[in-house]
């Protein structure tokens, strides 16, 4: 058995990013980005007033009580055509570009105007007014490439002028589970019959994830059905199965698939859940076998399928793991790493985990009320109430940023 630091990198260097393709900027949530989005131009273009006012020379407006004369307006989109002369002050308005030779605002609450005139109250401040280029200048980098661009990075893009971006290519994971017992949902129920489930997690966790599900549907235990797989996933850029990686059915695995490209990488981990893990090659595509328990398959796309599609898409990704408090202790680990499930809870301005008293891999409700998978490296002593223990968020709100 190998450990679950090795297995991930052995995953993530079996994969090279996917290439570019260009998408509309409406169509780029949730993209990562091949290259670096560079603006086209200044924002703002032009000096622009932060407030609703008047726009003035500081040397006309140093002191209260100075009486100027109104020359003209300046709204937003519609600016003032002239440049300002001593004496003289512009109607102005928020987002609206300072007129030349102006770099002063008095906001109007400052200010008591009279016929043409405008009377100011208060000195002038130049602070009213946002320089050209004080967001960004044209040919800065908005967002790197490896960016998994969210709904703030597409107001950013836009505002460069960006109508389109280019993002890596979707990887195209196509997965089938395997097993004589088993049927799809809403199927009456026959003696020995097991209902599949994990496809349907798989496919959510896949699109979540940045990649395009290909459900290839269940295949039977059989030799012939096996060595279908690598035909029906032709168009895929990865290839996932569930079931059929246990120490009985390794051998049927190989022997179906290695006369077809398949080429065995690693198998067996030292985790739990999980420890059945096939990984290598079918073909030119990296082949991931995870165990036919649900939970288990869950725990360890988590693991090593979601890196495995990072690394599709060009991305970096950190460890996810973030410290919590136990509410309750936890025994000694033997040498397998282990993924106890978890509830989270904030108290005290402190992040606290809960195990749940059951780990049985079987109960997927368990893992539905789950929040947290907690981590207890081979060989972990016994951990006491109120300690500090790594847990992997499953919910987003409880995820680093």
């Amino acid at each position: 058995m190998i450990s679950v630091e090795d297995a991930i990198d052995r995953v993530k260097c079996a994969t090279a990013p996917l290439g570019p393709e260009l998408v509309p900027l409406a169509e780029a949530h949730g993209r990562v980005l091949a290259r670096d989005a560079i603006a086209l131009l200044d924002q703002p273009a032009a000096p622009i007033s932060a407030m609703d006012g008047y726009a003035v020379r500081l040397e006309d407006a140093r002191e209260s009580d100075i009486s100027l004369r109104i020359v003209g307006t300046a709204p937003a989109g519609h600016p003032f055509a002239g440049r300002l002369g001593r004496g003289e002050a512009v109607r102005i308005f928020t987002g609206a570009v300072v007129p030349e030779g102006a770099d002063g605002i008095v906001i109007q609450e400052d200010v008591t105007v009279a016929d043409r005139n405008v009377t100011i109250r208060t000195p002038a401040s130049p602070r009213h007014i946002r320089p050209a280029g004080l967001d960004f200048r044209n040919g800065s980098v908005l967002a790197r490439a490896g960016r998994k661009l969210a709904a703030r990075d597409l107001a950013l893009l836009a505002a460069g002028n960006l109508a389109s971006v280019e993002v890596r290519r979707k990887p195209i994971v196509a997965f089938a589970s395997t097993g004589d017992e088993l049927v799809l949902p809403g199927t009456p129920p026959r003696p020995g019959s097991i209902v599949a489930s994990s496809g349907y997690a798989l496919s959510a966790l896949i699109a979540a994830w940045g990649g395009e599900p290909l459900d290839l549907g269940i295949f039977p235990d059989t030799v012939e059905a096996l060595q279908r797989l690598p035909d029906a996933a032709s168009r895929a850029d990865a290839v996932v199965t569930t079931g059929g990686a246990s120490v009985g059915d390794h051998d049927l695995v190989q022997h179906a698939l290695a006369p077809k490209g398949f080429a065995l990488d690693f198998w067996k981990i030292a985790m739990r859940p999980g420890k059945p893990l096939i990984f290598g090659r079918l073909r030119d595509k990296p082949f991931l076998g995870l165990p036919g328990n649900p939970v288990s398959s869950h725990v360890c796309a988590l693991l090593f399928l979601k890196p495995l599609i990072a690394a599709f898409l060009g991305m970096h990704m950190g460890d996810e793991r973030i410290p919590a408090r136990l509410t309750s202790p936890v025994p000694a680990n033997d040498s397998r790493q282990d993924y106890l499930r978890a509830r989270l809870i904030r108290r005290d301005r402190e992040l606290w985990t809960e195990p749940f008293p059951i780990q049985d891999s079987s109960m997927q409700s368990i893992l539905a009320s789950a929040d947290a998978l907690i981590v207890r490296p081979p060989g972990a002593p016994a951990a006491e109430t109120g300690q500090r223990v790594e847990v992997i968020p499953l919910d987003r709100e409880f995820a680093p940023e």
